[in-house]
């Protein structure tokens, strides 16, 4: 057993001549037990050295010996417990390989000081980029997320590309030069053992190197608790910075919190807006945007149109072929219209069979041709169903477009009225509200609705009241 004067020549012994075990006190002269404790952690050849501390009663000394790495916090005057300490210690030891070995050198050029400053240096430069890294769980959307990372960690470090590879929902998010786009995406699909079929978000900037060869990606898993949801990737330049390899192993291990929380909002928010059947906006998101939207084209003077669609006897065909054949026409239609409009339209789930369509900067003749397009379309389109039969379904629509003055409301409503005067015409055909009130007067008195009060239903062509749907 060798007793030292103070913690500095306990460490200077402890990497000069390898113990079974370090007893130390919590507080020492020069050095405390727990910059020891983690010195002796960080070092090679006393990496595995079992360190015993001692010190006063307190929850706040047993946290900070266990935090420093110590193998057990013994109260000092408990000799029977430090005894049994040491025995359980020294049973480690035994365990560990018999051939590790660490030599530090001359002693005189040992400065333990220095050594423990570069430790604290370290330390705090995991705790700085650690902290960077969960404040990302405020991002709330996975690009967000991507593009506040890659700011951040461009400061840090030079690179030629970075990358996070999240696995529920699938997704890449790589930050890159442009000039290196094609290379960096083909290196990431190799770090990440490809992703096929996964959308990409991708950043793009000058923060990002030219390089066009560089060191392997460092690849590091990201977990959230014991559960794989990812994994980030960065290619240095070369030569590869001697902090890099940290700041790789840092950024895996506390992206997980930020990455989770990312994901759930984005999957909050999808529900609160998306139906769940068609993957369509649902009807409040669509309201939503077109309120906004109308706002923009009055200000400009900008054409807007809306169509409202409704599958032709679909109640007919949940009681003949049952309700899953019944989503999978409504999950077919709704495949086929957003392949028709352009990406700039809004195609939403209205409720139950019925569909609405948005076509900002577009006039009435332009979005009838879309409606007759989508009615053609629909009309000759074999719809699959799980027994592998198929079948064919029609749609009625009104087109209408808004007016000056006019609401969202109201154009949605006389697009509506439009809708059901082509399905009294005979369903299966596109009407405009600029066509609405000729078909009325021609249409048979028998399929007018019978009321004292029809020629006001005329005139004001009241919704839902020209005949059955």
């Amino acid at each position: 057993m060798v007793e030292c004067k103070d913690g500095a020549e306990g460490a200077i012994q402890a990497l000069e001549e390898t113990p079974d075990v370090v007893v130390a006190d919590l507080s020492m002269p020069s050095i405390s037990g727990v910059q020891l404790c983690r010195l002796l952690r960080s070092e090679l050849g006393s990496s595995k050295v079992p360190v015993i501390l001692r010190g006063s009663e307190g929850r706040r000394n047993h946290f900070w010996a266990e935090q420093a790495g110590a193998f057990a916090y013994v109260i000092k005057g408990r000799m029977g417990e430090l005894v049994r300490a040491l025995r359980r210690a020294i049973e480690q030891k035994s365990h560990d390989d018999p051939d590790d070995f660490f030599v530090v050198g001359l002693t005189q050029t040992l400065d333990v000081r220095e050594r423990i400053a570069t430790h604290l240096d370290a330390a705090l430069f995991e705790s700085v980029i650690a902290a960077e890294v969960r404040r990302l769980g405020t991002s709330e959307s996975f690009d967000r997320l991507v593009d506040s990372l890659s700011q951040f960690v461009s400061q840090v470090t030079s690179y030629r590309w970075m990358a996070i590879w999240r696995l529920e929902p699938l997704r890449l998010g790589i930050h890159n030069n442009p000039a290196n786009r094609e290379q960096a995406l083909t290196e990431a699909g190799l770090a990440f053992g490809g992703f096929p079929g996964a959308p990409v978000v991708a950043v793009e900037d000058d923060d990002a190197v030219t390089d066009v060869a560089g060191p392997p990606p460092i690849v590091e898993p990201i977990y959230f608790g014991e559960r794989l949801i990812g994994s980030f990737a960065l290619a240095p330049r070369a030569p590869v910075h001697q902090n890099d390899p940290v700041l790789v192993k840092t950024i895996g291990r506390e992206l997980g919190g930020a990455l989770r929380m990312a994901t759930l909002v984005e999957e909050s928010r999808w529900m609160a807006t998306t139906d769940a059947l068609t993957g369509l906006s649902n009807r409040r998101a669509f309201i939503d945007w077109a309120r906004r939207e109308v706002a923009r084209c009055t200000r400009y003077s900008d054409h807007f149109c809306v169509l409202l669609l409704d599958v032709d006897h679909f109640k007919q065909v949940n009681d003949r072929y049952g309700h899953a054949a019944g989503d999978a026409v409504l999950a077919s239609v709704s495949r086929l219209m957003a392949g028709i409009v352009r990406t700039c339209d809004v195609v939403a789930r209205w409720g139950g069979e019925e569909f609405v369509v948005a076509l900002p900067s577009t006039t009435l003749e332009g979005a009838m041709l879309v409606a007759e397009r989508i009615r053609a379309t629909l009309e000759g389109h074999p719809i699959a169903q799980a027994d592998g039969q198929t079948l064919t379904v029609t749609a009625s629509f009104g087109v209408a477009e808004l007016e000056s003055g006019e609401t969202v409301d109201l154009v949605v409503d006389r697009a509506d009225r439009a809708m059901y005067a082509a399905k009294s015409a005979g369903r299966n055909r596109v009407l405009s509200t600029a066509q609405l009130v000729p078909l009325l007067h021609s249409l048979a008195p028998q399929s007018l609705p019978q009321s004292s009060a029809m020629g006001a239903a005329v005139v004001s062509i009241a919704p839902k009241k020209i005949a059955e749907a």
